[in-house]
This record gives C-alpha cells, structure tokens and sequence, in this order.
C-alpha cells in the first residue's frame, strides 16, 4: 500500500501540473505493478492532499484501468443562474449518488 500511496503523490503532482496546459487531453502516470488492494494508499493520499474531484476521478480511473477495469470519468454541472456548480465522478463505480442531479457536459474515455 506505501508504494501505491507515493505513486498517487506523484501522480497527483504532476497531473495539477499537466492540467493547467493540457486540459483533459493530459495522462496520468502509469501505476506500478501492484495488488488492486493498493487503492486504499491512493484514496488516503488524494484525500489527505486534498484533491479535486477531477484530479481524484481522473487518478483512481487510471489505476482502475492499469487493474483491467474501463470506466469513463463524467464531469457535469448543476445548479440554476445565480449558482453553478461542477462535480467529477467515476461512472459505475462510485456510488450512485455522486452524480444525482448533475447534468453531465462531458465523458473522458478511458485510456491506457
């Protein structure tokens, strides 16, 4: 689990750093060869460092890619004209109602 934690720092540093200029069209790094239980390291360091709920989804994704498991991340909006909101998730795999009552804008495919 303490490889898969620093791999997530990393990640996370250079995806906050890729992002900026590459938008969605930015990869993440491949993960190391690790048992899938490892995800309990990534989620305690995104957590821990705060992560954005892009840079959260866009992270676990290619871990869950990296681990034989395709889902595409959705990134949606709600709310009306004096509030807007934002909101990315993991479709079919965090819980449903991550995404309740966003409308999504946009899917990123996943990619390995």
């Amino acid at each position: 689990m303490l490889r898969a934690a620093w791999w997530a720092v990393f990640a996370l540093r250079k995806l906050r750093g890729d992002i900026s200029e590459q938008g969605l069209e930015t990869q993440v790094t491949r993960p190391p060869e690790l048992a899938f239980d490892g995800l309990r390291g990534v989620e305690a360091v995104l957590r821990r460092r705060h992560a954005t709920c892009l840079e959260r989804s866009l992270i676990i994704q290619r871990w869950l890619i990296a681990h034989g498991s395709s889902h595409e991340v959705l990134i949606g909006v709600n709310g009306g004209a004096d509030r807007i909101e934002a909101h990315a998730w993991i479709d079919r795999y965090d819980p449903a109602p991550q995404g309740e009552g966003f409308l999504v804008l946009t899917r990123v495919a996943a990619r390995g």
